[in-house]
């Protein structure tokens, strides 16, 4: 595999305007009447619906993402599958809607390794964001590139007992097209694996369309502000897949200073973990 070292310590710098349209949107796809949000302030995860991609069309690759080459922030690896497999984020200060924001993103570390499915690409960013010149968000993100599928995706394992453990708080989700396209819709995400059921089959090897990693985490994190809970940090951590079609959970077990949350599938299957500080 290609060495890309030298990238390690690439960044760029963009900005952006905590507007309000975005926060109705994410509202009205988390089915809230009345958002258990602090007035005013941007969500826990609502900094995900700005600094958006803006690759003009002709950048576009075959997956929807913008193409990879030598002068982008990401390493031009020919690995072609792309996955957001977690983050870890510090909420350090309120950002307020309508605040100036600045987005410094780092790549701190590229680790290649070899999986069963293959080769593997891991790429950690860090996101320094202020707001008004205030530190306000740091994330680390955890980007996986795998090789091509060479068919439909093998078998998921038996379902480990810890993915059927009992949750103090259960919420249903039924992920359809419609959740799908509105959230590829509110986070400017073209990723065909969302959208084009073809494409996400004949080419990824899913059995269907793809919820969003963040989408999930979004959910969790819904399913932790309904719940009481005001996070410090969240981390979160992508195990297998969720397709359209079948509804899954969203499961809380609070501990000693915050909870453990998780996406279980139909099976039983833990399918997303994450943790919540207070």
């Amino acid at each position: 595999m290609d060495d890309y070292s030298a990238w390690v310590g690439r960044s760029e710098t963009r900005t952006d305007i905590a507007a309000p349209a975005p926060l109705v949107g994410l509202a009205a796809l988390l089915d809230h009447d009345v958002s258990p949000w602090t007035p005013g302030i941007v969500p826990p995860l609502g900094h995900w619906l700005y600094f958006l991609p803006d690759a003009r069309q002709s950048a576009i690759g075959a997956d929807g993402h913008p193409r990879r080459d030598e002068h982008g922030l990401l390493p031009p690896t020919p690995l072609p599958r792309r996955m957001w497999a977690g983050s870890r984020i510090a909420f350090l200060s309120p950002i307020a809607v309508g605040a100036a924001l600045t987005r410094r993103t780092t790549i701190d570390a590229i680790r290649p390794k070899r999986g069963a499915s293959g080769d593997l690409l891991f790429v950690t960013l860090r996101h320094d964001i202020a707001a008004g010149g205030v530190p306000a968000i740091r994330e680390e993100q955890d980007i996986v590139f795998r090789e091509a599928a060479t068919g439909p995706a093998a078998p998921l394992p038996p379902v480990a007992p810890t993915g059927s453990q009992p949750a103090d708080a259960v919420r249903s989700i039924a992920p359809d097209p419609v959740l799908l396209f509105r959230y590829s819709a509110l986070t400017f995400n073209a990723h065909r694996i969302h959208y084009d059921r073809d494409y996400a089959r004949d080419v990824e090897g899913y059995a269907g369309l793809v919820v969003h990693g963040p989408l999930i985490a979004t959910l969790l994190m819904d399913h932790a502000l309904r719940s009481g809970l005001a996070p410090r940090r969240f981390a979160f951590r992508a195990e297998a897949p969720l397709i359209d079609g079948t509804p899954f959970d969203l499961c809380l077990v609070r501990q000693d200073g915050g909870a453990r949350l998780w996406a279980r599938d139909a099976t039983g299957r833990a399918t997303m973990r994450a943790e919540v500080d207070l």
